[in-house]
């Protein structure tokens, strides 16, 4: 439950930080918006050394498919686009691949 929440509150850092980006240079917002995106991507970063597992790369590997769904789950709430069928069933798919990684008993 713990390492869920994490993943979840990374991820939310993480495209909210890369959202400001996009919005100073792709929705002409001013730089000002830099500032808050810079520290929600410090957040994110931070965020995922909290994970319990020996290796960085699998932390990261496991976040990935967790970001993948709160992408999609942003593009939907954030920017009003509502997911189609390819968009589940891809999130699906690499959820099922994060608890495959971050789930199976791994050699040390």
């Amino acid at each position: 439950m713990k390492t869920g929440l994490i993943f979840l509150a990374a991820a939310m850092a993480e495209i909210g930080g890369c959202f400001a980006f996009w919005g100073w240079l792709r929705l002409g917002k001013t730089p000002v918006w830099l500032v808050p995106g810079c520290c929600c991507l410090l957040l994110f970063a931070y965020l995922l050394t909290l994970i319990d597992t020996s290796v960085a790369g699998r932390a990261y590997a496991a976040y990935g498919g967790i970001y993948i769904l709160v992408a999609v789950l942003w593009m939907w709430l954030a920017e009003g686009a509502q997911p189609d069928r390819w968009d589940c069933l891809g999130a699906g798919l690499c959820l099922l691949g994060a608890a495959a990684i971050l789930l199976a008993p791994h050699s040390q």
